[in-house]
């Protein structure tokens, strides 16, 4: 299997021109007209044998595509490759944004911000406090229990023993056949019973 080449981002913006052997401030039909003739030249049809052609006509469509595309061009002439990723990632009205909170001043600021409000400190004594080590966990009222957790076993089990307690039988049986009846007595106490 072949390597592939691994390639770094730039932030130059210069290698989709040079792939088209054009300068950086081309015209449409400039990047047109050199597509064309190198789409020509480097056509896998024209060249069967060679791996390399097909590979370099693939770079050229890419730069062609990218060029073409007046909203990747500017990205591309701004920021490079590592702008059309950033488009490609977050999208391309938000290109301008991550790199305005990936400077430097915008890391900066919000350092500075933390620290003067002491931001970090707090969010950071709070997590330890009421999470961590519970020694500031809000205690609950006098008179009032605490909150535990019960499993649904012991609270299906609670609730069986407080209906029997109570008088009522949880129903547990089905009618089997279409002959027995169901039947509602009385008003002030309600029981479903099966004619056996």
């Amino acid at each position: 299997m072949a390597e592939q080449r691994q390639r770094a981002l730039s932030t130059s913006g210069e290698a989709l021109y040079e792939i088209l052997a054009l300068e950086k401030g081309a015209t449409h039909d400039e990047i047109k007209k050199s597509y064309r003739k190198l789409a020509l030249k480097y056509h896998p049809d024209k060249n069967p044998d060679n791996p390399e052609a097909a590979e370099k006509f693939k770079e050229i469509n890419n730069a062609h595509a990218t060029l073409t595309d007046l909203s990747k061009r500017n990205i591309y002439d701004k920021y490079g490759s590592l702008g059309l990723y950033v488009a490609e990632q977050f999208g391309e009205e938000n290109v301008n944004t991550y790199f305005m909170l990936s400077s430097w001043w915008a890391k900066g600021l919000f350092a500075v911000c933390g620290l003067l409000t002491g931001c970090y400190l707090c969010c950071c004594l709070c997590c330890c406090f009421n999470c961590c080590c519970g020694k500031c966990k809000p205690k609950a009222p006098e008179g009032e229990q605490q909150e535990f957790c019960v499993s649904p076993e012991d609270l299906e089990e609670q609730i069986k023993n407080d209906m029997e307690r109570d008088g009522e039988t949880p129903i547990v049986l089905q009618p089997t056949n279409v002959t027995e009846k169901t039947q509602l007595i009385g008003d002030s106490h309600r029981s479903y019973r099966t004619d056996s």
